[in-house]
């Protein structure tokens, strides 16, 4: 009887397994419409990180590459690559990237729309090095050879001043050594490395973008000036210098250039060749396609273009001839006694280059009595619009001075007085001169007495044009009267 009892139990215990069991097996693969396909967890993957990407990382094939550079020393980068992906998870490693690339700028996208997602992104800069290896192999098994030959095979415990090592002797430590030998290592990197953890839905080559920024690259722009022997026009080239001190070369790159001031926080941690590689013809025309981008300009280099690590290039920006110029002696009491030399280039479309022009040096460049090109000075130009005007000073003339002195002085009210002043130019030439005199005035101020014409430029500033005769001085007085 009391074994019956014991048979029916255990029957009983068996049908009510087997019903929990049929209802854990209908709630997780579901029935006719309700059902839904379950994706593996990221705990679902086994082995350890270097693992993976040992066995599924992908080299990819640079498939396209466009680099804008900013003139604040930065440039933003983009590349398509291809990646064969499996259904699931993936490790993709995209290396050659730029040691002074920011990691948090990095974007990773599917340009099919393949519902690939992204998990994780890391940045790997423990390039492979005497301290990087000797650090990554700590508590691995290395071998080593003495200064005299003498091979000790073991765990190393520390590098730090010497190598201690956990040999089957014992511990020693070795303050010289000649040779070490490291076991091959799948994760060791030879240049900066992303790696990305992706889930794809789908097998197959797909197509990814990479976009980020890196610093160590910039660019600004140069000019070269020549004028005509009686200084009434110039041929003018605009040139573009870019320095890629990134820390990766970039080949065969669509390279635009932003002109105009960016707003940027603080950058994050993280010349050997010269290179002139347009045509002729392309020098003439210019190498870049020029467009407004927001409130700034965008230049596009109209061919593909190289661009090695520690390299500074030079490319044409545009070239035009006969540019009107117009040269002034200018003296203002501001500088001390020096006349500047200054050149005025028209940059309207009908005359001029046409272009806006970004800041740069430009270099002047004059004719000898022989007709040789000699160097006359430079200046930096401000960004340009077209329509507006260049204007340099070249340097400071030789035999013509000025000199400024108040003559007089009178408190005629609490809050008036009034003066006189005197500005003497002196040419020692032999041909007479043109010079601009560059008066500043300040408050509320009015010219009672003025012994030559002048124009008023703007609130605080009148000019005086006067013609020096050759070996000989002209002298400008105006008496002003200010209220404050």
């Amino acid at each position: 009887m009391k074994q019956n009892k014991m048979l029916l139990y255990a029957l009983l215990v068996i049908v009510v397994l087997s019903i929990a069991f049929s209802v854990a097996t209908y709630n997780t693969s579901g029935n006719g419409d309700n059902e839904q396909s379950v994706q593996p967890s990221v705990a679902s993957t086994s082995g350890s990180f270097e693992d993976l990407m040992e066995m599924t990382a992908i080299e990819n094939t640079n498939n396209d590459l466009q680099l804008t550079i900013y003139s604040g020393n930065f440039a933003l980068v983009k590349e398509k690559r291809e990646a064969q992906l499996e259904e699931g998870y993936n490790y993709i490693r995209y290396s050659d990237v730029p040691t002074r690339i920011e990691p948090s700028s990095v974007i990773l996208e599917d340009t099919g729309d393949n519902g690939i997602s992204v998990i994780e992104q890391t940045y790997r800069y423990d390039v492979a090095s005497k301290s990087g290896l000797l650090e990554t192999y700590t508590g691995r098994e290395i071998t080593v050879y003495d200064a005299d030959g003498k091979q000790y095979t073991g765990t190393l415990l520390s590098y730090r001043d010497g190598l201690i090592l956990q040999t089957a002797e014992g511990v020693i430590s070795l303050s010289e050594t000649s040779r070490i030998e490291y076991p091959d290592s799948g994760d060791l990197l030879t240049s900066p490395t992303l790696i990305w953890q992706l889930y794809s839905p789908i097998s197959g080559n797909v197509e990814m973008l990479t976009s980020y920024l890196t610093n160590g690259i910039g660019w600004d722009a140069s000019y070269v000036i020549k004028t005509d022997a009686d200084e009434t026009t110039a041929d003018i080239e605009g040139w573009v210098n870019i320095d890629n001190n990134a820390g990766t070369s970039f080949e065969d790159a669509t390279i635009k250039l932003m002109a105009g001031d960016i707003n940027r926080q603080s950058a994050q941690k993280a010349y050997d060749s010269m290179a002139y590689e347009v045509s002729a013809e392309e020098a003439a025309a210019g190498s870049f396609d020029r467009e407004s981008f927001s409130e700034y300009h965008m230049y596009t280099l109209n061919h593909q273009s190289s661009l090695q690590d520690k390299q500074s290039k030079q490319i044409s920006l545009f070239s035009k001839d006969n540019v009107p110029v117009e040269k002034e002696l200018v003296y203002d009491s501001w500088g001390g006694d020096r006349i500047s030399i200054s050149f005025t280039l028209d940059n309207s479309e009908e005359e001029g280059p046409g272009v806006a022009l970004p800041a740069g040096v430009a270099k002047l460049y004059q004719p000898d009595s022989e007709g040789q090109l000699q160097f006359a000075g430079e200046d930096r130009i401000d960004h340009t619009p077209v329509g507006d005007n260049i204007r340099l000073t070249a340097g400071y003339a030789f035999d013509i001075t000025g000199e400024r002195k108040q003559v007089d002085y009178e408190r005629i009210g609490t809050n008036r007085y009034r003066n006189t002043n005197t500005i003497t130019i002196s040419n020692y030439k032999e041909t007479t001169e043109d010079v601009v005199i560059v008066e500043r005035l300040y408050g509320d101020w009015e010219i009672t007495e003025s012994s030559h014409p002048y124009t008023k430029q703007d609130a605080n500033t009148i000019e005086f044009k006067v013609e020096v005769p050759a070996k000989g001085d002209v002298e400008v007085t105006y008496t002003s009267l200010y209220n404050y």
